[in-house]
This record gives C-alpha cells, structure tokens and sequence, in this order.
C-alpha cells in the first residue's frame, strides 16, 4: 500500500473500519503525517456530535441522493507539503472531501443508524415471538403426552414420599411403552442445578428428562421408552443435564408392574 493510499483511510479509520493490518500501517503513517492525524481528530469529532444528533426521519429519496453522490466523488488525499510563500490554506484544499464525507456520514447515521435500530428491534421482536410459540407448541405437546399416559387403559402408579415433605408419584402405561413423573412440593433445586430423572435398566441409569427447576409441583413425561426399566430414580445436576448420573439418586421408585 502505497503512501497516497494510506492518506485516504483517514475516514475509515476515525469510524474503526479497518483491519488490524490496515490500521497498523495507518498509524505508523499517520505518526509523521501531520494532516492525516488532523483529519483524523476532525472525523472523529464529526462522527461524535453525528451520535448525538437527534434522530429525525429523512426524505424518501435522500438515500438515493446520497449513494449517487459518494459514487461520483472521490476522497482525495492530503497532498503532500509545499513550503512556498502561496501556499493556499489546508481547510481551502480539505474542505471538499471532509464534507463530502461528513455528507456520507451524515447518511449512515439518519438512514443507516435508524435503519439497523428498527431491523434489529423488529428481529428481536420476530425472536421472540418464535420463541414463544415454540414454547407454546411444546407445553402442548407434553400436555398431550402426559394426558395420553394419565388416561390410557392400563395405566398404573407407584407413589413415594421423599425427602423434605414432596411425594412423588409415576404412572406407567405398558401399552404405550410410556411413563410420566408427578412430583407435590418439591424442594427447589440451588442456583446452577436441576432435578434430573433416570430410568433404572437393573442398575445402570438412562436419562429420561430434566424437572423444571423454577416449578415445585409439575407432571413430566418422561424421554423415551420404558422398555423394561424396573425404577425411575431422581439426581441433582448440573444445568442442563449430566449424560450419567454424577451422585447416588436422591430418591429411587420402582415402576408399577
């Protein structure tokens, strides 16, 4: 990159546009270069009271204006120093490019600025409302699979008593090959940890869910099939799961026959 090029990235670098090449090289430049370090600072101060300005909504073809105009005049570097007695003054030779660029920055910040604020809202309003819905769907869908466990011919339960007052009760259907845990008062888990269910396979443990730890009374179905399990057992864990038990159960049921 050559000297003239690097006077054209005063811009660029007063609003952190460049890669950490580019604004290496620039430094060392602009650290003998006395009008590109002044035109920097002016940039910078520009862009600052820009940020402050307050927002107002632009005229509907000010944007294209404004692109057409940036495509047709180009930033000119600072020319290098002449020691002459008619000299003309640096804000007569500067003045041109700095507004033009202020023009464009002035752009970037009523119709780029407002522009990315209203998507980045609307996205996060699209988010949400997806996250919702999702939510939605899958309180539903357990609802609808506790409800087909609860109400199945066959269903049978084995309740228990554990630890700090809360009961536990599971509900097994043969012919679904399904299950579903209902706790009373459960103790709420400590911060960073939930209440995890694990079938018992004759002694070896396979994750069947995670409680919500924010509620103490709730019906989970259980993941997976039972498939021969003879109990459910319940572990504390860490935030989101563990892949096998990392402490003896806290409670151990067996599955109704």
């Amino acid at each position: 990159m050559s000297t003239a090029d690097l006077h054209t990235l005063t811009g660029a670098y007063a609003l952190h546009a460049l890669d950490a090449d580019e604004r290496e090289r620039f430094e060392r430049h602009a650290a003998d270069c006395a009008d590109c370090e002044q035109e920097v600072r002016e940039l910078r101060a520009t862009a600052a009271r820009l940020g402050l300005a307050a927002a107002a909504s632009p005229a509907p073809e000010l944007k294209d204006r404004v692109l057409l105009r940036i495509t047709a005049v180009r930033q000119e570097p600072p020319p290098a120093p002449v020691v002459t007695a008619s000299r003309p003054s640096r804000v007569s030779r500067l003045r041109t490019p700095r507004w033009v660029l202020a023009a464009a920055l002035a752009a970037a910040a009523s119709l780029g600025g407002t522009a990315v604020w209203q998507y980045e809202r609307a996205q996060d309003a699209r988010d949400g409302a997806r996250e919702a819905r999702e939510q939605s769907r899958q309180a539903e869908l357990r609802a609808g699979q506790v409800a087909a466990v609860l109400t199945a011919p066959d269903a049978a339960s084995r309740s228990a008593k554990l630890k700090g007052g809360a009961s536990g009760t599971v509900v097994v259907s043969r012919s679904r090959d399904q299950a579903v845990f209902i706790s009373s008062r459960m103790p709420k888990p400590p911060g960073g940890k939930v209440y995890q269910l694990w079938y018992d396979d004759a002694g070896t443990m396979r994750s069947a869910g995670l409680m919500d730890p924010g509620r103490t009374t709730e019906a989970v179905p259980l993941d997976g099939a039972v498939d021969g399990a003879s109990g459910l057992g319940i572990t504390l864990e860490p935030a989101g799961g563990s892949p096998a038990p990392t402490s003896a159960p806290l409670a151990l049921l067996g599955l109704p026959a």
